[in-house]
């Protein structure tokens, strides 16, 4: 099976970044399974680069959480835990909750004009239904609020929890539906913003957040460890 898995796969490009979100894709949809392993030379021809770009690309997965790999063996795939992605998403949610706060403090007149202005704009994809565009969307969406805190420090700790998230935030607009909901969540954000109200515009955001996880979960393995949901959603602020 594992096999027939790994012929399916069509080469997407030739970079460490789009190796990277090809590889991260895999693994969070099933197409590789956990235990799996990836094999330099493998990975080098189907790609069609070196093996030095895809050593550092197993770096960056392994940064991720998704592959394990020891000195002088194969690198192998990861098995996710609900316990664990949530455990990510959860200091996600607090520092997204962070940087919306301060955006509605902080942003200039024409940051919040832009933001407006590529939120309402993003209706177009919702309505055409491109997962692959909207997620392309969403990441500069979100960018636009960490750069509108005008924190660097904040900046740079919040893309680099992201970056660990990015496969699951992408798969979740897989889901049904999820699109359309993702774009009251963001009108929520932007709503708060435009109205400079700290206060909404954090929980706007950790509550988008919180929603995102819950839709995530689906592509983690189960925790055995996990009691009462806990490891399934990030619990709600009152």
């Amino acid at each position: 099976m594992t096999q027939a898995r790994r012929k399916k796969v069509v080469r997407t490009g030739t970079t460490v970044e789009q190796m990277v979100r090809a590889i991260a894709d895999m693994i969070v949809t099933g197409a590789m399974l956990p235990g799996e392993k990836l094999e330099e030379i493998a990975l080098a021809s189907r790609f069609e680069v070196s093996r030095t770009p895809v050593r550092e690309a197993l770096r960056e997965l392994g940064a991720m959480g998704l592959v394990d790999r020891e000195p002088n063996r194969s690198a192998v795939v990861m098995n996710v835990t609900e316990a664990h992605l949530h455990s990510m998403f959860e200091a996600m949610a607090e520092l997204e909750g962070i940087c919306a706060r301060l955006s509605a403090e902080r942003m200039t007149v024409e940051e919040r004009r832009a933001l407006d202005m590529e939120h309402r704009a993003s209706m177009k994809l919702v309505h055409s239904g491109s997962p692959e565009d909207y997620s392309a969307y969403n990441t500069e969406f979100h960018n636009r609020l960490y750069r509108g805190a005008h924190n660097n420090h904040l900046l740079e700790l919040v893309v680099q929890t992201r970056a660990r998230l990015a496969p699951f935030r992408r798969a979740q607009f897989r889901l049904s539906g999820r699109l359309s909901k993702s774009y009251e969540e963001h009108d929520r954000i932007v709503t708060a913003i435009l109205r400079a109200d700290p206060a909404a515009a954090g929980q706007a955001a950790y509550m988008h957040v919180s929603i995102v996880s819950d839709a995530s979960a689906v592509f983690a393995a189960p925790s055995s460890s996990a009691t009462d949901g806990d490891a399934t959603g990030l619990k709600r602020r009152s």
